[in-house]
């Protein structure tokens, strides 16, 4: 028996693996100019014994300050936030 694939078939698929959209730069440098930089500056970001070693772990680093400031933000503000830090300071594959 053979499987036949409609046009919306295959595109509600291609949809399915498609990427995320990609982050927002600039949204993410503002909520961190904003509220990251309250807490320190950007040199916690540089120094050579820093605890962030990985994307997974700045991810989590990110979660971790937006719970501990209060803050209420969307899963994308999260990633852009991690996205602007990566591009600027961390550079992880």
């Amino acid at each position: 028996m053979a499987i036949r694939l409609t046009p919306l078939a295959l595109s509600l698929g291609l949809l399915a693996s498609a990427p995320v959209a990609a982050a927002d730069i600039q949204a993410g440098k503002n909520l961190h100019d904003q509220h990251c930089m309250q807490c320190h500056d950007s040199g916690v970001y540089t120094r050579e014994d820093r605890r962030v070693n990985s994307l997974a772990g700045l991810t989590k680093q990110v979660r971790r300050c937006e719970q501990s400031l209060g803050l209420k933000w969307f899963d994308e503000d999260i990633e852009n936030v991690v996205q602007y830090l990566n591009q600027n300071h961390y550079h992880f594959e």
